[in-house]
This record gives structure tokens, C-alpha cells and sequence, in this order.
């Protein structure tokens, strides 16, 4: 007998609030590929990642730009400017997210987050007060896929993993869901989520 579902686990970045970095680093490259470059000389993907896990944001940059001395202004502009990373918020989803919670359905957050960043963002956006409760990796000192952060956020909300439904864009993440039980899906856009969603039966879409 399958397991009802009895909570529903949204991740944040690219399904609520959409980053890009290259958007922020645009004002400083003239096309697209030189960024690209950039970011991958820097290994930008794996140091963001240390402030998701709770590294503040001025060690992250004073501990690159020891590395990388010659792009010293360009590292500490990604602090500077963050802002300018966040291209918007996806209001179909959060439409999505609002009809679950109307329908009685108990939700939670679950993203990869600086602790620094995810506060001064908090005040602006009232959907998150929708959720039952923030699970923030920089709080916590690990990051997805890590299964540990899984883990913690099932003690958190006092749920096996068989009961929940998470939703991410990132595949890795998805993946390590799976193998811990959950019920997933791997969020691509508002249309393919509300199809997913009737398809598992969620009341109130």
C-alpha cells in the first residue's frame, strides 16, 4: 500500500526567486562566454557553494581573491552586487504554492542558501510566510545533495521521507531524494509542475 502523502517540500532558488550569476557579471564581460570563462577558471560553482553551507560571504571572497589576486575587484562584486544575480520571481509557482497551502496542505523550504543573503531577502517576499517552516543549509553547515540536510529536515518537521513530496530543479537533488524515499519531482517550469502534481493525485491544483 503506497504511503499518502502528508507534506510537500518546495526548494527556493530557480523555482520561487531565479539566479544567475551571469546576469550579475554581465556589467563586466562584454559576451556571455567570457563569463563563462571566468566562472569556471575561478570555480565558482564549488566556492557559492561554501557560503550555501555557512562560510560568510567576506572569508568566501578574502579567501578567493588570495588565490585569484587579479580578479580581486571581480570576486568581491559578486558580494557587492547580489542583488543583481536574483532575476525575478516565478509567480506562477508561487500561485501554485499558495493553492496548496489554501487547500490544507502543510509546506516547507528546503534550499541552498547564504544565511546572509537569504535574510536580507526575507522582508520582500511574503510568500514565503506560507511555508510551515525554512530549512536554510547555511544555518545548518551542509548543503543538497548532501543526504544529511534530507535527513535533518525529516527530524525538523517529524516526517519519513516516504510521507513527503519534494520539489527541485536540480537533478543531483532529486536524485538523492529518491534514494532516501521521497516522493519527487524534478521542477522544470509552473505548467510541468501542476501536471505533476494532478498526476500524483495533490488536492487543490
Amino acid at each position: 500500500m503506497t504511503t499518502p502523502i502528508t507534506a510537500i517540500i518546495f526548494d527556493l532558488g530557480n523555482v520561487f526567486i531565479n539566479w544567475d550569476a551571469h546576469n550579475l557579471y554581465k556589467r563586466f564581460f562584454p559576451d556571455p562566454a567570457a563569463i563563462d570563462r571566468f566562472l569556471a577558471e575561478i570555480r565558482f560553482a564549488e566556492w557559492n557553494a561554501h557560503q550555501d553551507a555557512g562560510r560568510p560571504f567576506y572569508k568566501g571572497v578574502q579567501e578567493l581573491s588570495q588565490e585569484f589576486p587579479h580578479y580581486a575587484d571581480l570576486i568581491q562584486a559578486y558580494d557587492t552586487h547580489w542583488e543583481e544575480s536574483l532575476t525575478g520571481t516565478n509567480d506562477e509557482t508561487i500561485a501554485i504554492a499558495r493553492k496548496l497551502k489554501q487547500a490544507g496542505w502543510t509546506l516547507y523550504l528546503l534550499s541552498n542558501f547564504s544565511v546572509e543573503k537569504f535574510e536580507l531577502i526575507r522582508p520582500r517576499h511574503s510568500f514565503l510566510e506560507i511555508f510551515d517552516d525554512l530549512i536554510i543549509s547555511g544555518e545548518h553547515n551542509m548543503v543538497k545533495p548532501n543526504p544529511e540536510i534530507f535527513n535533518l529536515t525529516l527530524r525538523r518537521i517529524n516526517r519519513a521521507a516516504k510521507e513527503c513530496l519534494f520539489i527541485d530543479d536540480s537533478l543531483p537533488n532529486i536524485e538523492t531524494a529518491k534514494l532516501l524515499g521521497f516522493k519527487t519531482i524534478h521542477y522544470q517550469s509552473p505548467t510541468q509542475l501542476t501536471q505533476d502534481l494532478k498526476k500524483l493525485s495533490i488536492h487543490g491544483i
